[in-house]
């Protein structure tokens, strides 16, 4: 179960902001590959008020354009990441409400959502399990979450090579490429926890957990 990683949020944050003008771009190959087909999957069967935490330059407003039924706030710590999934929003006709916020900390009441959704976001979340409980305490009873995450992978080869590279990932990037999200979802507490592999070797997962 993961814990502290070796960097502060704040300076996370700040490698995030550093990044924030080129992310879309230096992104752009890995997600016309691999990422950006399982997007959608996020909103499926989610409706209400639905929480995205660590929404970035707002690559999952694309798939939002057209959903009526669902009021969509999102946080992220960074500002310049903020700034344009703002641009993105007024580019697309899609309203979203957009606060500066670490996913450890949440600026909500309890039980105020209907769904918590993230993309790509336990990674760089220092306390993973401390943001997934944040996740878990302001989901209202019967509550959905939903993670697209890439974790370490269950090959047993590959699995030692990414520890490896963790340290340098981090460092480079913010994010930890060696998480062992599905565990931290568990031991944040919540119930019927599934997870779906997206691709051969473990790494790409829909995660979903209840707050029951």
């Amino acid at each position: 179960m993961d814990q502290q990683g070796p960097l502060s949020q704040e300076r996370v944050t700040a490698i995030y902001d550093r990044n924030a003008r080129f992310y879309d771009t230096v992104e752009a190959g890995v997600e016309r590959v691999a990422l950006a087909r399982h997007r959608h999957r996020l909103f499926e069967d989610v409706h209400g008020r639905v929480l995205e935490l660590g929404i970035g330059t707002g690559k999952n407003l694309m798939y939002l354009v057209e959903r009526d039924d669902i009021e969509l706030i999102g946080i992220d710590p960074s500002t310049r990441m903020l700034e344009r999934a703002a641009a993105r929003a007024r580019d697309l006709g899609r309203e979203v409400r957009l606060h500066a916020a670490s996913a450890q900390r949440l600026p909500f009441d309890d039980a105020s959502f209907d769904a918590v959704v993230a993309s790509f976001v336990f990674c760089s979340v220092v306390n993973p399990v401390a943001g997934l409980c944040e996740a878990r305490r302001v989901l209202r009873r019967g509550g959905t979450l939903r993670l697209l995450e890439h974790q370490r992978p269950t090959t047993p080869w590959l699995a030692p090579l990414f520890d490896l590279a963790n340290p340098v990932a981090v460092r480079i990037t913010g994010a930890n490429v060696n998480r062992r999200t599905e565990e931290n979802v568990e031991a944040a507490g919540f119930d019927d926890v599934s997870s779906m592999h997206l691709d051969r070797f473990g790494i790409l997962r829909l995660i979903e957990g209840h707050n029951a």
